[in-house]
């Protein structure tokens, strides 16, 4: 007999039908002449009830092992359960226990874990409520994410994980090396002789495919990347990893409006795909962690977004009279705080943001007519602030060689990205988002570490 999924049954099983499941034991009670087990096998928040009858074989036996977090397959008829909150339930005619678990030393007992302390059992957190259902989400994230693009013709293409570029300019890039740390070649001056490393230079783990997306989008128009960036940033708070997911789409033939659009209708489709596909586990979030989640999804559907330029921005926060921790002045920066405040307090929806300072924005980034700005956009969620960030690209060549001048990086060393200006240039845009946020900003989650399976961040590398 095939075996079903248990999200399968509790959806759509009916009495007196014969299945057999696999998964793993949540709990057990043990009763006078049989016993309850529920078995999850991942792919539902909910358990499915399996009845243990006193005549099952070697039933004492199964009793004794099969214990919370033991491995069983189950094999029975589906029988409209008696109990309260289910709707059937397996009475089991052959349990086989594949792994049984020590109820002694099992860390996941029927009682609510921090989500500091299951950090500490990464190798077991994502078998909890909270955790399996972030992963659902989180799987649910990337279809829809894929399902978008693919749906406009965009073609998925797979960027460099190691480079020899620093995209963003932060410096905060992870070194690659082939070296033998006993015996480091080293120049007359005593430097690192990186020439003789394996790629004949300094290379790094990537912050961002951007570069080589644009690349990709001169031969194919509009493409998307969706892999995994890294940063060094030492930084151990609730909203940073060392490793994450970005997607980054490019468009050719495309200006900033065009750019803010497609963002905007990327945001919605995601979130209407989860309300869709996970309703049980939206549900748990917005009862266990965050009771907004589902009206913040909602709003951000059903809601067009609000756009203003980043000098109506800094306007509208000087005439706010909130107290802000850090400055409000044109030609700075927003913050988290700044940025929440637009997003939660002032319009309460997301917030599009355009046309920042040139100073605060990546050489890439295409200089406005002002020669004070740049066609950059950022849009600005409630409760987290900045959540996609983009521009239209500076596709002409004399102004990008300029811009890379002024930030002090060498032209000879992005020679391929200024040919793409030289040979065939278009007006282009894009945008980046980080995946981890985006989850996050969806489940409503405190801690970013909790939304990706194996979190990477400083002296933090153990699962």
């Amino acid at each position: 007999m095939m075996k079903r999924r248990i999200i399968d049954i509790l959806r759509h099983g009916q009495p007196d039908e014969s299945v057999t499941i696999q998964g793993w034991v949540r709990t057990k009670r043990d009763l006078k002449g049989f016993a309850f087990i529920e078995v999850n096998d991942g792919s539902s928040l909910a358990n499915l009830q399996v009845v243990l009858n006193a005549e099952l074989p070697e039933y004492e036996s199964l009793l004794k092992q099969a214990n919370t977090g033991s491995s069983v397959e189950v094999t029975g008829k589906l029988v409209a359960s008696q109990g309260k909150g289910q709707r059937i339930e397996v009475q089991a005619q052959s349990v086989k226990v594949y792994g049984e678990a020590d109820p002694e030393t099992y860390p996941l007992q029927k009682k609510r874990h921090s989500f500091e302390f299951l950090r500490t059992i990464g190798h077991l957190r994502s078998r909890t409520n909270s955790l399996g259902a972030v992963f659902r989400v989180r799987n649910a994230c990337a279809t829809a994410v894929h399902q978008f693009f693919q749906e406009r013709g965009f073609l998925w293409v797979h960027t460099p994980i190691i480079t020899r570029n620093d995209c963003e300019g932060a410096g905060e890039l992870f070194t690659v090396t082939g070296f033998d740390f006993k015996d480091i070649p080293r120049t007359e001056t005593q430097e690192v002789d990186f020439s003789k490393d394996f790629f004949g230079g300094k290379a790094y783990l990537t912050v961002s495919g951007q570069l080589e997306a644009e690349v990709m989008a001169m031969a194919f128009s509009n493409v998307y990347t969706f892999g995994p960036t890294f940063r060094a940033e030492n930084s151990n708070t609730s909203r940073h990893l060392a490793e994450f997911w970005m997607i980054e789409p490019e468009m050719a033939f495309c200006d900033l409006q065009g750019n803010m659009d497609l963002a905007e209708a990327f945001l919605k489709h995601i979130f209407r795909y989860v309300l869709e596909t996970c309703p049980e586990d939206m549900e748990f979030f917005n009862q266990r962690i965050d009771n907004s989640v589902i009206a913040t999804a909602e709003n951000i559907i059903h809601k067009e977004f609000e756009r203003i330029t980043y000098t109506e921005a800094i306007a509208l926060l000087e005439k706010s009279n909130a107290q802000f921790e850090y400055p409000v002045k044109w030609g700075l920066d927003l913050q988290s705080e700044h940025e929440r405040y637009l997003a939660e307090h002032l319009f309460k929806k997301p917030v599009i943001v355009s046309d920042y300072p040139v100073e605060i924005k990546a050489f890439y980034m295409r200089l406005n007519d002002d020669e004070k700005t740049v066609a950059a956009m950022d849009i600005l969620a409630p409760k987290i602030g900045e959540i996609v960030g983009g521009s239209q690209r500076e596709e002409r060549l004399d102004v990008l060689e300029q811009r890379i001048q002024a930030q002090g990086m060498n032209p000879a060393d992005l020679w391929w990205y200024l040919d793409l200006r030289r040979y065939g240039t278009v007006p282009h845009a894009g945008f980046g988002l980080g995946f981890e946020r985006l989850v996050q900003f969806m489940t409503g989650m405190g801690n970013i570490r909790d939304v990706i399976p194996f979190p990477r961040s400083p002296l933090s590398a153990e699962f």
